[in-house]
């Protein structure tokens, strides 16, 4: 998929660079990533990508701009309350690069459709607020051998994973079950600072630009943790657990769950 001459002065600054170059642009140009949430992490992942050439985004998110989003969910303006998440998205990603395809799902996931979903992308990215959803994506991209960029944010905190199936461990090797109703709290009970879900989507976006780009040390099987009071990352290493649920030896996951309950805890948005 060749470059137009405007397209390579648009990402010059990236073609340059000895591990892209021209190959590694036209790479991005044919990547296809889902984004799953347009909320406070989702936002910054689209925004990135978008300008780094990604040729087809999907978005999925079935809530409406609220005014309490704008704090750190870049993607919607105040003239857009109460317009659906996902087409607010795509106006300000197709403003930001028109050449982009950029496909809305304004629906909530669920196991019906996840599979039906998922299924023409490269790399799904984890933007999302209740451990249910969590849960579901990664046991899907684990049953379908997708790659999946993990993340949550809470208050000052945040963390993120990279989950290459068959490559090192899912989000259940670490954390094997949701945790009960309440165990958590929401971002709306426990509040997330703005510039948080930035740096973790930032992360995310790099994280699967690297992945596109066949390039560089992803987060596989290493959990990164940021602790923006204090400007400190650490980083826990993680093995796959041979008893996982999903990934083990002998799985007892199967098909995918839908989990009833709900709760609002990592943020996403």
């Amino acid at each position: 998929m060749a470059l137009s001459n405007e397209e390579i002065e648009r990402y010059s600054r990236q073609i340059i660079l000895k591990n892209i170059g021209g190959r590694g642009q036209e790479r991005l140009k044919q990547g296809k990533v889902l984004i799953v949430g347009a909320g406070g992490l989702g936002s910054p992942v689209a925004y990135y990508l978008a300008a780094a050439g990604v040729g087809t985004l999907g978005i999925i998110d079935s809530d409406n701009v609220d005014l309490s989003n704008l704090q750190r969910q870049i993607l919607h303006t105040t003239g857009r309350l109460g317009q659906p998440k996902a087409e607010s998205a795509r106006e300000t990603l197709l403003a930001l690069n028109p050449a982009l395809t950029i496909n809305t799902y304004p629906l909530r996931l669920g196991k019906e459709n996840i599979l039906d979903i998922i299924r023409d992308y490269d790399v799904i990215v984890d933007g999302v607020d209740n451990f249910p959803t969590r849960y579901l994506l990664n046991d899907a991209c684990v049953m379908t051998g997708k790659t999946l960029v993990e993340a949550g944010v809470l208050q000052w905190d945040g963390l993120v994973m990279t989950i290459k199936p068959g490559q090192g461990p899912c989000y259940r090797c670490i954390f094997p079950d949701p945790p009960p109703p309440g165990a958590v709290p929401s971002c709306q009970e426990a509040g997330v600072v703005g510039p948080v879900p930035g740096v973790i989507g930032c992360i995310q976006a790099t994280e699967v630009l690297k992945i596109l780009l066949a390039t560089g040390e992803t987060l596989t099987g290493r959990l990164l943790i940021y602790n923006a009071l204090e400007m400190r990352f650490r980083e826990i290493k993680a093995e796959r657990n041979p008893d996982c649920p999903v990934c083990g030896d002998n799985p007892s996951i199967r098909e995918l769950e839908e989990y009833t309950f709900v709760c609002e805890t990592q943020c996403g948005r």
